[in-house]
């Protein structure tokens, strides 16, 4: 695999960090500017709002330049995010930096997706996807919990500014090891661009990405109450355990893209129906430590093993715009998030009990199976070949006719 991708995960792991580092910061931060913790947790939304917004227009408007002077200056926009994080002098100022700071998320991921592939042969394309997702689920191992003793010890502000100098590193990196290419323009201009999206396919494939990865969030945004309240841990345990989160993720994240190499549509439906199956055991797993343990890296395992084969799927359908429906893809991944939050929340209302959100993930995750169903058989369709026309009413009579009279002269 080319050094290459080494500058792209790099990149990822910044991204990764300062995406999740704010659910452990939230207490300092809320303290700090003098808010609530949920006036704080507006902070999460704020940066996820910027990735849903940025991943597409970012990508639209950069669609004509050189990919390589699109990822550094995306970074760039990261490091200055995050810069204004630590310098914020209040929590309205704060809120604004965290959208800026999630503006690059998505495009970056979106076009360094394509870069990624153009960087090996066809039959390496999701390992190559795979790796670049690497630093996002290293960055659950080790970045965050890192960052989040900084922000313990040092002060939150310390946190961003370490992040940024993350992010420098990124650039240098991209800087020197992303091969130049030349600007090009798509055909049909934006116009073009925004056309590739319009297939139902296109659409069925951000769909399972909304269910799929909406599954995830609907349990993991709640599980600290699962292991506190169900399986007993101290809250002491939980940054661990995250880890162990990571460690599958990466696992599942490797073994996705090896697998999708042979069969991306294979391995959805597999990472799919395994998600829904560890989901669906998780009130019975998390009535031990041990196993509750084991269901929090089975939930990382199972969930990103689809991460690669959907990055693929969507670039594939639309792929007159790849930069664009892979950032597409990248927003679609927040919306899950939001939204595997709210319904997971919802569960837990209701007053179903500390697990419900993952009986709910998995009804989710059923969905996405179904909806990858379908746009298999929308694939199918489109794929078969169109019947024969049928010959013009009277011409077999005349065929029919001609050929055995001719077959008799020549054989007389």
């Amino acid at each position: 695999m080319p050094l290459a991708l080494l500058a792209l995960a790099v990149g990822a792991f910044g991204i990764g960090t300062t995406e999740f580092v704010m659910m452990g910061l939230l207490p300092d931060v809320a303290d700090d500017l003098d808010v609530s913790i949920p006036t704080a947790g507006h902070l999460v939304s704020a940066y996820a709002l910027g990735v849903v917004i940025g991943a597409p227009l970012l990508a639209a408007l950069t669609a004509r330049l050189s990919r390589r002077h699109v990822l550094i200056g995306l970074m760039g926009l990261f490091v200055a995010g995050n810069a204004l994080s630590a310098l914020a002098p209040g929590h309205e100022w704060l809120l604004a930096a965290r959208f800026l700071s999630g503006l690059p998320h998505g495009a970056f991921f979106g076009v360094g997706a394509v870069v990624a592939t153009t960087l090996v042969t066809p039959e390496r394309k999701a390992r190559s996807v795979s790796l670049m997702f690497l630093g996002l689920t290293v960055a659950n191992i080790a970045g965050v919990p890192a960052a989040t003793l900084m922000g313990q010890h040092l002060g939150w502000r310390a946190t961003f500014l370490g992040v940024s100098a993350i992010g420098l590193v990124a650039i240098a990196s991209l800087a020197l090891l992303i091969p130049h290419d030349r600007a090009h323009a798509p055909a049909g201009g934006l116009r073009g661009e925004l056309a590739a999206l319009r297939p139902l396919p296109v659409w069925l494939a951000l769909l399972t990405t909304v269910a799929g990865f909406g599954a995830l969030f609907a349990a993991y945004s709640y599980v600290t109450p699962m292991l506190t309240g169900a399986a007993g841990y101290a809250p002491g345990s939980v940054t661990l355990l995250l880890a162990l989160f990571g460690v599958g993720a990466t696992a599942g994240n490797l073994l996705g893209g090896r697998l999708a190499d042979h069969s991306m549509r294979g391995t959805l439906f597999g990472g799919l129906g395994a998600l829904a199956l560890v989901l669906a055991a998780f009130p019975l797993l998390m009535r031990a430590e041990w196993s509750a343990a084991l269901a929090v890296a089975l939930l990382g395992t199972a969930a990103f093993v689809t991460g690669s084969p959907l990055q693929l799927m969507v670039m594939e359908k639309a792929s007159a715009a790849p930069s664009l429906a892979s950032s597409a893809n990248q927003a679609a991944f927040n919306l899950a998030n939001a939204g595997g939050a709210w319904i997971g929340g919802l569960a837990l209302a209701a007053g179903y009990g500390a697990t419900s959100p993952a009986v709910a993930g998995a009804a989710l995750a059923v969905v996405g199976l179904a909806v990858a169903a379908l746009a298999a058989a929308v694939d199918r369709r489109r794929s078969a070949p169109a019947p024969a026309p049928a010959p013009a009413p009277g011409r077999e009579r005349v065929v029919a006719a001609h050929v055995p009279e001719h077959s008799s002269a020549l054989h007389g």
